[in-house]
Protein backbone atom coordinates (compact mmCIF):
# COMPACT_ATOMS: atom_id res chain seq x y z
CA UNK A 1 0.00 0.00 0.00
CA UNK A 2 2.52 2.29 1.15
CA UNK A 3 4.69 1.86 -2.26
CA UNK A 4 0.96 2.75 -4.20
CA UNK A 5 0.84 5.68 -2.14
CA UNK A 6 4.53 6.99 -2.80
CA UNK A 7 4.35 5.95 -6.83
CA UNK A 8 1.01 8.18 -6.79
CA UNK A 9 2.73 10.95 -4.58
CA UNK A 10 5.58 10.94 -7.25
CA UNK A 11 2.86 10.40 -10.31
CA UNK A 12 1.17 13.83 -9.13
CA UNK A 13 4.49 15.93 -8.39
CA UNK A 14 5.50 14.21 -12.49
CA UNK A 15 2.25 15.80 -13.65
CA UNK A 16 2.52 19.63 -11.62
CA UNK A 17 6.34 19.71 -13.12
CA UNK A 18 5.00 19.18 -16.84
CA UNK A 19 2.05 21.34 -16.11
CA UNK A 20 4.55 24.05 -15.14
CA UNK A 21 7.07 23.18 -17.66
CA UNK A 22 3.90 23.86 -20.33
CA UNK A 23 3.05 27.35 -18.90
CA UNK A 24 4.28 28.69 -22.23
CA UNK A 25 3.33 28.73 -25.79
CA UNK A 26 5.04 27.54 -28.83
CA UNK A 27 6.99 30.44 -28.95
CA UNK A 28 8.58 30.82 -25.75
CA UNK A 29 8.17 26.97 -24.75
CA UNK A 30 12.30 26.91 -25.51
CA UNK A 31 15.87 27.29 -24.57
CA UNK A 32 18.07 29.30 -26.76
CA UNK A 33 21.19 29.52 -26.83
CA UNK A 34 22.99 33.25 -26.63
CA UNK A 35 24.87 35.36 -28.69
CA UNK A 36 28.64 34.16 -29.18
CA UNK A 37 28.37 32.25 -25.67
CA UNK A 38 27.76 28.90 -24.69
CA UNK A 39 24.92 30.14 -22.07
CA UNK A 40 21.16 29.47 -23.17
CA UNK A 41 18.07 31.23 -22.01
CA UNK A 42 15.07 29.41 -20.70
CA UNK A 43 12.74 31.91 -22.59
CA UNK A 44 9.55 30.85 -20.57
CA UNK A 45 11.61 31.70 -17.46
CA UNK A 46 12.66 35.22 -18.33
CA UNK A 47 10.05 36.86 -20.54
CA UNK A 48 6.94 34.50 -19.92
CA UNK A 49 4.25 37.62 -19.07
CA UNK A 50 6.08 40.12 -21.38
CA UNK A 51 5.06 41.47 -24.50
CA UNK A 52 7.77 40.72 -27.34
CA UNK A 53 8.87 42.23 -30.51
CA UNK A 54 10.67 39.21 -32.35
CA UNK A 55 13.29 40.30 -34.75
CA UNK A 56 15.56 38.24 -37.90
CA UNK A 57 18.83 39.86 -38.09
CA UNK A 58 22.13 40.30 -40.00
CA UNK A 59 24.75 42.22 -39.95
CA UNK A 60 25.88 43.10 -43.05
CA UNK A 61 22.47 43.82 -44.48
CA UNK A 62 21.04 47.46 -45.54
CA UNK A 63 18.63 47.36 -42.65
CA UNK A 64 21.24 46.69 -40.25
CA UNK A 65 20.96 50.77 -38.56
CA UNK A 66 17.47 49.36 -37.22
CA UNK A 67 19.37 47.83 -34.41
CA UNK A 68 19.56 51.39 -33.30
CA UNK A 69 15.86 52.32 -33.33
CA UNK A 70 15.55 48.66 -31.58
CA UNK A 71 17.77 49.62 -28.85
CA UNK A 72 15.90 52.90 -28.50
CA UNK A 73 12.59 51.18 -28.17
CA UNK A 74 13.61 48.35 -26.02
CA UNK A 75 14.72 51.11 -23.81
CA UNK A 76 11.58 53.38 -23.89
CA UNK A 77 9.27 50.02 -23.60
CA UNK A 78 11.45 48.07 -21.55
CA UNK A 79 9.26 49.16 -18.20
CA UNK A 80 5.69 48.53 -19.80
CA UNK A 81 6.70 45.10 -20.38
CA UNK A 82 8.55 44.95 -23.75
CA UNK A 83 11.40 42.89 -24.79
CA UNK A 84 12.93 43.38 -27.55
CA UNK A 85 15.01 39.81 -28.44
CA UNK A 86 17.27 39.20 -32.26
CA UNK A 87 17.73 36.26 -33.80
CA UNK A 88 20.62 36.19 -36.30
CA UNK A 89 20.19 34.18 -39.49
CA UNK A 90 22.52 33.52 -42.71
CA UNK A 91 18.85 32.61 -44.49
CA UNK A 92 19.85 35.93 -46.89
CA UNK A 93 23.31 35.49 -47.01
CA UNK A 94 23.98 38.41 -45.11
CA UNK A 95 25.65 37.67 -41.25
CA UNK A 96 29.16 36.67 -40.73
CA UNK A 97 30.52 33.26 -40.51
CA UNK A 98 31.90 34.23 -36.98
CA UNK A 99 29.51 35.10 -34.44
CA UNK A 100 32.31 37.31 -32.24
CA UNK A 101 32.03 39.46 -35.72
CA UNK A 102 28.14 39.30 -35.56
CA UNK A 103 28.62 40.09 -31.89
CA UNK A 104 30.86 42.99 -32.66
CA UNK A 105 28.23 44.40 -34.35
CA UNK A 106 25.24 44.46 -32.36
CA UNK A 107 26.88 45.32 -29.08
CA UNK A 108 29.75 47.58 -30.19
CA UNK A 109 28.77 49.33 -34.11
CA UNK A 110 25.24 49.50 -32.50
CA UNK A 111 24.94 49.53 -28.58
CA UNK A 112 22.62 46.64 -28.74
CA UNK A 113 21.60 45.49 -24.99
CA UNK A 114 18.71 43.32 -25.79
CA UNK A 115 18.84 39.49 -26.05
CA UNK A 116 20.51 38.55 -28.99
CA UNK A 117 20.54 34.60 -29.61
CA UNK A 118 23.33 32.72 -31.63
CA UNK A 119 22.50 32.66 -35.70
CA UNK A 120 20.42 30.22 -36.77
CA UNK A 121 17.93 29.52 -39.35
CA UNK A 122 14.45 31.76 -39.97
CA UNK A 123 13.16 29.78 -42.36
CA UNK A 124 13.34 26.62 -44.64
CA UNK A 125 13.72 22.93 -43.35
CA UNK A 126 15.64 24.12 -40.53
CA UNK A 127 14.04 26.99 -38.97
CA UNK A 128 14.62 27.35 -35.27
CA UNK A 129 11.55 26.23 -32.88
CA UNK A 130 10.87 29.90 -31.84
CA UNK A 131 10.34 31.35 -35.48
CA UNK A 132 8.41 27.90 -36.93
CA UNK A 133 5.93 28.98 -34.02
CA UNK A 134 5.88 32.72 -35.44
CA UNK A 135 5.09 31.58 -38.97
CA UNK A 136 2.80 28.97 -37.74
CA UNK A 137 0.47 31.57 -35.64
CA UNK A 138 0.97 34.98 -37.86
CA UNK A 139 0.98 33.18 -41.61
CA UNK A 140 3.77 35.27 -42.61
CA UNK A 141 7.94 33.75 -43.02
CA UNK A 142 10.73 36.37 -43.07
CA UNK A 143 10.81 37.47 -46.63
CA UNK A 144 14.54 39.71 -45.89
CA UNK A 145 16.82 40.57 -42.76
CA UNK A 146 14.60 42.63 -39.98
CA UNK A 147 11.19 40.92 -39.78
CA UNK A 148 9.69 42.04 -37.04
CA UNK A 149 6.81 39.77 -35.44
CA UNK A 150 5.06 41.19 -32.34
CA UNK A 151 3.53 38.99 -29.28
CA UNK A 152 1.10 39.74 -26.87
CA UNK A 153 2.16 38.72 -23.62
CA UNK A 154 -0.34 35.02 -24.04
CA UNK A 155 1.07 34.22 -27.11
CA UNK A 156 -1.84 34.20 -28.99
CA UNK A 157 -1.73 37.53 -30.63
CA UNK A 158 1.00 37.77 -33.25
CA UNK A 159 1.83 40.62 -35.95
CA UNK A 160 3.84 40.58 -38.67
CA UNK A 161 6.08 43.72 -39.91
CA UNK A 162 8.34 43.82 -43.03
CA UNK A 163 12.30 44.67 -43.26
CA UNK A 164 10.93 48.16 -44.51
CA UNK A 165 9.27 49.22 -41.48
CA UNK A 166 11.12 51.11 -38.91
CA UNK A 167 11.01 50.20 -35.56
CA UNK A 168 10.54 54.26 -35.62
CA UNK A 169 7.34 54.49 -37.56
CA UNK A 170 4.64 56.14 -36.03
CA UNK A 171 2.16 53.01 -37.18
CA UNK A 172 4.50 50.54 -35.80
CA UNK A 173 4.84 52.25 -32.42
CA UNK A 174 1.28 52.65 -32.17
CA UNK A 175 0.95 48.76 -32.53
CA UNK A 176 3.31 48.31 -29.98
CA UNK A 177 1.30 50.82 -27.20
CA UNK A 178 -1.55 49.33 -28.06
CA UNK A 179 0.05 45.76 -27.86
CA UNK A 180 1.64 46.73 -24.34
CA UNK A 181 -1.58 47.73 -22.75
Amino acid sequence: MRTWIIGLGALCLGQAALVQANQCGDILGHSMQQLHSKETIDLCEEYKDKTLLIVNTASKCGFTPQFKELQALSEKYADKGLVVLGFPSDDFMQEHDDEAKTAEVCYINYGVKFPMFSTSAVRGDDVNPVFKALIAKSGEKPSWNFNKYLVSKDEKTVMHFGSKVSPADADFVAAVEKMLK
